[in-house]
Order: C-alpha cells, then sequence, then structure tokens
C-alpha cells in the first residue's frame, strides 16, 4: 500500500463534500507531477485530504477506489483521474503549523513542494501525523 496526500481548497470541494457524494473522481489536475503520482496509485491506497489555502490542515482520509482513466473534464488525453471514496475523519485536524514543528516531518514534500496538489507521503510520515491527530 503506498500513502498520498491530496489538496483541495475547501470552499470548492471539501473533505464533507466526500463524505455526502460517497465516492467521486479528482478531477482538474493539470500538473505533469501531479498526474504522475495519480498514475502510481493503486486501489486500496490511502491519502490525507489537506485543505488548502484558508485552512491548510489534513482533515481527513480518502481511499483510492479506482486506479487512473481519462479525465472526463476534459478531451486532452494527457489528462486523468482516479476514484476516491472517504475512509474516516481525523480526529483532530493536523495544521500545516503543527506540520511544520515537527522534526520527523521535516523532509515531508507538503513543505518541500508546497504547491503540488498530489504527492507521495511515506509511511512513517502517515503513521506520525496519524499519531498527531488523535492527540
Amino acid at each position: 500500500m503506498n500513502y498520498w496526500l491530496i489538496k483541495s481548497e475547501p470552499n470548492t470541494y471539501s473533505y464533507s463534500d466526500l463524505e455526502k457524494i460517497g465516492k467521486d473522481h479528482w478531477d482538474g489536475v493539470r500538473n505533469y507531477a501531479a498526474r504522475n503520482h495519480m498514475k502510481n496509485m493503486k486501489k486500496g491506497d490511502l491519502a490525507f485530504f489537506y485543505h488548502s489555502v484558508n485552512e491548510k490542515q489534513i482533515v481527513g482520509i480518502a481511499e483510492c477506489v479506482t486506479e487512473f482513466y481519462q479525465d472526463p473534464t476534459t478531451e486532452d488525453d494527457r489528462w486523468l483521474v482516479v476514484d476516491f471514496a472517504p475512509k474516516q475523519k481525523l480526529k483532530k485536524p493536523v495544521s500545516l503549523e503543527e506540520i511544520k514543528k515537527e522534526p520527523a516531518l521535516a523532509e515531508m514534500i507538503l513543505l518541500k513542494i508546497s504547491r503540488l496538489s498530489v504527492q507521495p507521503v511515506t509511511k512513517k510520515e502517515f503513521d506520525h501525523i496519524m499519531k498527531m491527530s488523535e492527540a
């Protein structure tokens, strides 16, 4: 299993929106690095759902339920989507500020390439953030 972080502006598409829908495709990705990460996602992989812009916090976990296919919002075959379903809301959201303060998370891509909307997360980082959310 692999771990990921996917970002969305909560006023555009929030974790609560995903919960209401139940399963949805992750569309609109127009960055090659993010697209390539989506190509590597496998069914069963878990992704932190990060509310960007104003909130800047991880709020939930989504599960990849289908692997990549053509993005239905464009005819340009360079772009693709994967489907996610909500897995669980975090007990306590973990903010970007909290992540920045954790030496164990200093190498997270979130801190190094902050604008990347889809990015890998190591198992160690995933587990550490889960512990932070339960504190």
